[in-house]
């Protein structure tokens, strides 16, 4: 019985087992972006499903999850602008920082200038060979302490390249507006600055885009998310580990067991 394990032990070794680690390094050059998005009240608007806000958030986070090695920053903005979220690699926190979006954070109005102005700011001291601000608005400028022009040299003089995207059917859509009897659905007119923003995104060597429903806003960032392409080089090691000494150990032990009994224990005698 040592003899027939010691073998069993044998044939194990000589099948060499071994187990095997797999390492992966990640290398490359990621973009620095900033998510730059309008909360305005008129992004309350149900020409896109539920509204326009919500279905910026949804694209954003499908966005978000798309770009795992580059750093990503969300600003928002209406009257006044608002870093929501620094650049970070940490996509649950980018992910909560955009749910948390919502009409109503900040004073209301169309601030373009300014909403552009700070993500810039966001993107001035980054090393980054590719740094891209992708702002969405449905409205026109009409307020804020920097006015469009003026953000835009600041975006060329720092090498930021800008897409734009408008957001809103043609003609009037339905948006909520607060009266005396409670909530009421109006038609509200549709009044998007195409001249500014498409001047903003050629001008800093971006793209202008329009969307006119989900699908269309779906198309823009999955287009975008194209156009701009990260360099990660991906190399795999795998490292295998012998196992078969314990068992060449054990089949060693076993028959120098039945050695020592041979000669003892079941010693035959004349």
């Amino acid at each position: 019985m040592l003899r027939l394990l010691a073998v069993v032990f044998i044939v194990t070794a000589l099948a060499r087992p071994q187990t095997m680690y797999e390492e992966q390094n990640v290398e490359g050059e990621g973009v620095d972006i900033v998510l730059c998005i309008d909360v305005s009240g008129s992004m309350t608007a149900q020409d896109l499903t539920p509204n326009r806000l919500e279905a910026a958030k949804k694209v954003a986070i499908n966005f978000v999850n798309k770009r795992q090695t580059d750093r990503i920053a969300v600003v928002i903005f209406s009257g006044e602008s608002f870093t929501q979220c620094p650049l970070t690699t940490d996509h649950a926190v980018l992910i909560s920082a955009i749910e948390n979006i919502r009409n109503g954070l900040l004073e209301d109005g169309t601030a373009i200038g300014s909403g552009l102005g700070t993500s810039v700011d966001r993107l001035r001291e980054s090393k980054s060979k590719s740094k891209v601000v992708i702002l969405l608005t449905d409205g026109e400028n009409n307020g804020g302490l920097i006015d469009p022009e003026t953000a835009k040299e600041i975006a060329k003089a720092f090498k930021v390249k800008v897409y734009t995207i408008g957001v809103g059917t043609d003609g009037y859509a339905p948006m909520p507006v607060n009266t005396a009897m409670g909530i009421v659905m109006q038609q509200g007119k549709v009044s998007i600055d195409e001249k500014l923003l498409k001047e903003i995104a050629t001008e800093t060597g971006g793209k202008y885009f329009r969307a006119k429903d989900n699908e269309g806003l779906n198309g823009i960032y999955a287009e975008i998310n194209q156009l701009e392409k990260s360099k990660v080089e991906i190399t795999s090691r795998t490292k295998y580990t012998e196992k078969f000494f314990p068992f060449v150990v054990a089949a060693l032990a076993l028959l120098f067991l039945e050695m020592f009994l041979k000669f003892t224990v079941f010693k035959k005698f004349p």
